[in-house]
């Protein structure tokens, strides 16, 4: 990997430790845009701090996930590394990272950070620093915890992430807090990443819209509003298109008092189309419907096609249950709410996922779907959101996959 330079605030991240005005700090935060070379930085910052300053230390490397970790950081900066004349041994079994540097050993556990439980897993640990990739999207207890570990003689904390709302724990007790908390504060925008050429910025601001455009391009911590898909309009909406389809699959979202939504989406050199749907309100019909006649009509609507598989809510388990006794394949969907919409808005504005005219009730729902603005952090209202639950399932956990999607690799990246 060669470097041909580094921006401002890139040389910052790198010096900071040594820099005579902030080395006496305990911590640095990063935070901003997606793509704006915040996270190479901070990492191999973060390596060069601990092998310069310990020997034989234990360090703390964060993310959401262990294999996120893996993937955003440890991939681009270990080769890095290794051109500077590092070694180092992993033990992908045992989270664990040896790294070797003119004369010194230090030892790095990589810990994700996913849910509450998470904080068990760095107890007892007692750690020189720590780097939290993708902090605000972990648990304030996790973060916490690793932070209380943080008890050796010139330990220091290195954060990095994305903008969330203002009313985020992170954003309020850490950035609103550096000064108090001794922390450096570093904000990046894309023009911090010297690496990006003008066109692929300009594809990057595509792929986002409304809240997540002012999060994700412009770095902004600001708060969800208004309609979650404010760019849809029915000039969006086509008719199906001729000729043979590549593959077939049903997304579903089930309900019994509430409405149930089936989508029929198939594949056409690369796009996505949602050729028909199923709509049912038991609260409007005034009649319930049992999980087989659900399942009947999931029959209709596939109408002898040959289905790949059926995405279903993974909460729907007697639903699935009474689907694979049929002899359907059915996968659970994934059900992370945020990155869903996040996917879902970026394969929509490029134009791999096409809703077509059949389509009734998922084109009224995207024009009521709304963010919640009384709620404290991002939730959308539970209203009008049936149909863009099985459509989110789909783009999460089918569609986001297909290669070559630029716009997905852009939203998943928006993440960490």
């Amino acid at each position: 990997m060669r470097f041909e330079t580094f921006s401002r605030q890139q040389r910052r991240v790198l010096t900071w430790w040594l820099a005579p005005e902030t080395r006496g700090l305990e911590a640095v935060i990063c935070d901003g845009a997606v793509r704006s070379g915040k996270t190479m930085c901070m990492g191999l910052s973060f390596f060069l701090w601990a092998m310069g300053c310990f020997d034989g230390a234990v360090f703390g490397l964060c993310g959401k996930t262990a294999s996120a970790l893996r993937r955003n950081l440890l991939d681009e900066v270990l080769p890095a590394l290794g051109e500077l004349g590092f070694q180092w041994e992993e033990r992908v079994s045992r989270g664990r990272l040896r790294v070797r540097f003119g004369g010194r050993e230090n030892t790095f556990y990589i810990f994700g950070g996913k849910d509450e439980g998470s904080a068990a897993l760095i107890q007892g640990v007692t750690l020189a620093g720590v780097l939290l990739d993708e902090a605000a999207l972990m648990p304030r207890s996790f973060v916490e915890q690793a932070c209380a570990r943080c008890s050796v003689p010139g330990s220091r904390l290195w954060f990095s992430c994305n903008p969330e709302s203002p009313e985020h724990w992170f954003y309020k007790e850490w950035i609103q807090k550096a000064e108090e908390r001794r922390a450096l504060y570093l904000h990046f925008t894309m023009a911090d990443n010297p690496a990006l050429t003008p066109q692929v910025r300009e594809r990057y601001a595509r792929s986002f819209s409304g809240t997540f455009y002012r999060r994700f391009v412009m770095g902004e911590w600001v708060a969800a509003e208004g309609r979650v898909y404010d760019f849809f309009d029915e000039s969006m909406v086509r008719p199906a298109p001729g000729g043979e389809m590549e593959r077939w699959c049903i997304s579903c979202d089930y309900g019994t008092v509430n409405p149930t939504s089936l989508g029929l989406w198939g594949l056409q050199n690369g796009v996505w189309y949602r050729v028909k749907e199923y709509y049912y309100d038991s609260r409007a019909e005034r009649a319930q419907k049992t999980d087989g006649e659900y399942a009947d009509a999931l029959e209709q609507l596939a109408g002898g096609r040959p289905i790949w598989k059926i995405v279903a809510d993974p909460s729907a388990a007697s639903f699935i249950e009474v689907l694979r006794r049929r002899g359907w394949r059915v996968e659970k969907a994934d059900n992370d709410v945020l990155a869903g919409i996040r996917t879902t808005a970026g394969l929509l504005k490029a134009g791999k996922l096409v809703i077509c005219e059949g389509c009734r009730d998922a084109i009224r729902e995207f024009s009521l779907y709304c963010w919640d603005e009384k709620a404290v952090g991002d939730r959308v209202k539970k209203v009008h959101d049936h149909a863009m639950d099985d459509i989110r399932y789909f783009a999460a956990t089918v569609a986001a996959g297909e290669r070559g999607y630029f716009g997905g690799l852009c939203v998943e990246r928006g993440r960490f």
